[in-house]
């Protein structure tokens, strides 16, 4: 099968997981626990990708290996349930991404392996003891977005120069999003910028976020986490109702309508994550398994948005990018 049918077979299919998945896989095979943070809309490219690295490794989902798959739609109070219901089916490993998840699915299986496709630190929120040599059960992809800070100012400070008032928004309930939170704190201390830090955990929390700004703000900078994933679409709509540019870490925000994006490019992740699980299943083990970070980051940039709020950006930050939606 050609590599274009392959995956647009995948895409025609990935709407699908929830309902078929249970009733095509046999429990003779391998079993990976899917546990996706998000929904099936907002991971199709990661899990195609996923999918397509497995099947070039010589896994075929229903002859070789099965999956089954949940999708939290970014409620962590979904994953206790979730991991118990893979405990239940006694899964071979698990795929996830976030320490929230990766937590609830060791506590629920303790010896099972377990794979993060994405994890903003997996050290400092207790997943790994090292990147080195992981020492439990899982391992993983790190994502790096706290170390990246630096950069995505910097992007900011091109688009808007006189840059010294920029509101940030995080999940302070999800850990990853508080370490991002601390780090954009400790930079803007560091360069003289006047913070204004929204905290939100609801949905509801979204909108005052924004009114309470009041002119407050030059340039929004969102703390990735399932939640604000989740609900990118506001978060975009109301910022570029308030004029302001917007910079997250990944390219699914800026395909929303967000103006820059800078990070690891998550497909790649993906099919790395694939990579990991192949070899788990093949008899490695994870506590031996490095935790891996990025090899490529990708800048892009949505002319449209910076249409949308007035914003002109500067031709040569246009040709740095990897990707210019237009």
């Amino acid at each position: 099968m050609r590599r274009r049918d392959f995956l647009g077979v995948l895409s025609g299919a990935a709407m699908s997981w929830p309902l078929t998945a249970r009733a095509q896989q046999k429990r003779e095979l391998p079993t990976i626990g899917f546990l996706g943070v998000v929904t099936p809309a907002g991971w199709v490219p990661w899990v195609d990708a996923f999918l397509q690295r497995l099947h070039e490794l010589g896994w075929s989902v229903g002859h070789s290996i099965a999956i089954e798959y949940r999708w939290t739609e970014g409620r962590n109070d979904r994953l206790p349930e979730f991991a118990a219901d893979f405990a239940r089916l006694k899964v071979d490993i698990v795929v996830t991404a976030g320490a929230p998840a990766v937590i609830a699915a060791k506590q629920a299986m303790p010896t099972t392996p377990v794979v993060f496709a994405l994890a903003g630190d997996p050290v400092g929120t207790g997943m790994v003891s090292s990147l080195a040599r992981p020492g439990g059960t899982a391992t993983g992809m790190s994502l790096m977005l706290p170390d990246t800070t630096g950069k995505r100012i910097e992007l900011l400070r091109q688009v808007v120069p006189s840059l010294h008032r920029l509101a940030v928004m995080a999940n302070v309930a999800f850990a990853d999003a508080r370490l991002h939170l601390d780090e954009v704190q400790k930079l803007a201390k560091k360069l003289g910028i006047e913070l204004t830090t929204l905290e939100i955990r609801r949905a509801e929390d979204i909108p005052p976020a924004f009114e309470s700004l009041q002119n407050r703000a030059q340039a929004l900078y969102v703390c990735e986490d399932p939640f604000a994933f989740a609900h990118r679409m506001t978060i975009n709509v109301l910022a570029q109702g308030a004029r302001l540019p917007s910079i997250f870490g990944l390219r699914a925000y800026v395909e929303a309508g967000g103006l820059l994006s800078y990070g690891p490019n998550v497909p790649l992740m993906f099919r790395r994550t694939a990579e990991l699980v192949d070899k788990i299943l093949r008899g490695a083990n994870p506590a031996d398994l490095p935790v891996e970070q990025p090899t490529k980051f990708d800048l892009v940039i949505n002319l449209k948005t910076a249409k949308a709020i007035g914003i002109a950006v500067p031709l040569p930050l246009q040709l740095l990018a990897d990707e210019v939606i237009e």
